[in-house]
């Protein structure tokens, strides 16, 4: 049975966005197994190898698959400007390994979804930007929803809450920095090219406070490996996956569009929410998921807002 051309591109499509999906959600229940359930407690180290992973498997991508085409750095001033951008990234992702030893994957979700409140708070703070008075309107049900899914979450623990808030606040104050340090053309780089430039930075940031802050993590970490033989594997699988989540995002943009990854990326997060309720059977009351389903819908209205009023 042959398939027709505008076929084949759907099945395509929808191929990259099922690997999109397991690659993300795959490693975010992996990251929490490994530092809440497995006993490996060093989230600085495990950034580190998904760093790693990312560095190697980047210049593989590129240099020798050839994914995309490599854009050489133009000037120190450019470097540095990634720099300060992996110094960024890597306290967003620590911070939310760091919450997923203390909160369940489904409120680490709720408060990871208030990215654009932060986003657009950052935006304004920095470049004075503004959006239409509805589209700051449909901020308030997405903090609202995390408010009132904090008071229903029988798991919560402030210290985990306040890494992840602060992992999102990150990882929002990236998207904005990176706008504003590579938005000359002769500067700007596609995400795979980024990637590329950002991972090795982020291993020789990561390295020394992994030493300092988890000195026993390699003592530990082979200890561990004499008695779950699997570990390795595991971190392989993980790191993995977790280089699989930015190639994929990559190039489900590119055979999509924005707007259908911020449609795919809220639904992400509902499914992350139900596999990990499934898996870790962590306790979830009715105000929770009804604080979760308002900041969700939340995030829905500002993306529609910001989408007419632009």
């Amino acid at each position: 049975m042959s398939f027709s051309a505008p076929r084949k591109q759907t099945l395509f499509i929808l191929s990259l966005v099922i690997l999109w999906y397991t690659s993300n959600i795959g490693v975010l229940l992996l990251n929490k197994y490994l530092l809440s359930n497995y006993g490996f407690r060093f989230p600085i180290f495990l950034t580190m190898c998904h760093m790693s992973a990312c560095a190697i498997l980047s210049y593989f991508s590129i240099a020798f698959l050839k994914i995309v085409p490599l854009q050489p750095l133009k000037s120190k001033s450019q470097f540095f400007k990634i720099a300060t951008l992996s110094t960024v990234f890597c306290g967003s992702v620590v911070g939310g390994n760091i919450s997923l030893r203390y909160l369940p994957v489904s409120f680490n979700q709720a408060v990871g979804a208030t990215t654009p409140f932060f986003t657009a708070l950052f935006a304004y703070l920095m470049t004075l930007k503004r959006e239409a008075w509805v589209t700051y309107a449909a901020l308030v049900p997405v903090v609202a929803g995390v408010v009132i899914a904090s008071g229903g979450e029988p798991g919560f623990h402030l210290y985990g809450f306040i890494m992840c808030i602060s992992a999102t606040a990150a990882r929002a104050f990236k998207s904005v920095l990176q706008g504003i340090l590579l938005s000359s053309e002769g500067e700007k780089l596609n995400s795979m090219n980024l990637m590329l430039y950002m991972s090795p930075i982020a291993v020789i940031v990561l390295l020394p406070a992994a030493l300092v802050m988890e000195p026993n993590v390699l003592e530990v970490t082979l200890s561990l490996a004499k008695q779950h033989n699997f570990l390795w594997l595991l971190l392989l699988i993980n790191s993995t996956m977790a280089y699989s989540a930015n190639l994929l995002n990559f190039l489900v943009t590119k055979h999509t569009s924005a707007l259908t990854l911020q449609v795919l990326g809220n639904a992400k997060g509902a499914v992350a929410v139900v596999i990990s309720i499934l898996l870790f059977r962590n306790p979830v009351t009715f105000i929770g998921i009804a604080g979760y389903t308002m900041t969700v819908m939340g995030v829905v209205a500002y993306g529609e807002a910001k989408r007419r009023f632009r």
